[in-house]
């Protein structure tokens, strides 16, 4: 007669296994990013006095969490007062703070803007997008690039070189 005790293993353990959902897939950098910023934002807000909910959150809360979120900055922006201001390679050390950098605050807006739609935001009422966030950015942007002496220049969108652009117009003759 065959013996009747198990001990955990066999059928039932492989069963349980198969019956167990797979593991979430790994999430891109930026997924990760997205989400940390997303419950980061969320913290900051719970944190308020008295506590923002979401659904009231405005453009104010955002630019407030942005001025918050310098104190963790580790870019050095030199004050008009500084002798180092306007130089892009300054000779020594100075008091001056240290802030975030523009180019993280607007991935920070980016990201955060589309996390608030994922997460159930309206479109139209998105804090993130709001035309005052852009401003505040600009301002960021200008007033670093003028305390380290360097003007911001746009990027400029690259052109198909020629041989590119007439191999790929021959492509889809050909293709025809």
């Amino acid at each position: 007669m065959p013996n009747d005790d198990h001990d955990g293993g066999g059928e039932g353990t492989s069963a349980a296994a198969a019956a167990r959902p797979p593991p979430p897939p790994q999430l891109s950098r930026y997924e990760s990013q997205k989400r940390r910023d997303w419950n980061t934002f969320g913290q900051y807000l719970r944190n308020q006095r008295p506590p923002v909910a979401l659904a009231q959150c405005n453009y104010g809360h955002v630019l407030e969490f942005m001025r918050y979120l310098d104190q963790f900055g580790k870019t050095k922006v030199h004050t008009q007062g500084c002798v180092f201001f306007g130089q892009p390679e300054p000779a020594g050390p100075c008091t001056c703070p240290l802030r975030q950098a523009w180019g993280s605050l607007d991935a920070l807006v980016g990201r955060l803007r589309a996390a608030y739609e994922e997460n159930g935001g309206i479109q139209e009422t998105n804090p993130f997008a709001n035309g005052a966030i852009r401003v505040y950015l600009r301002e960021v942007r200008d007033s670093q690039a003028k305390a380290r002496g360097i003007p911001y220049r746009k990027k400029k969108k690259k052109k198909l070189s020629g041989t590119v652009n007439s191999t790929f117009h021959s492509m889809q003759h050909s293709a025809v």
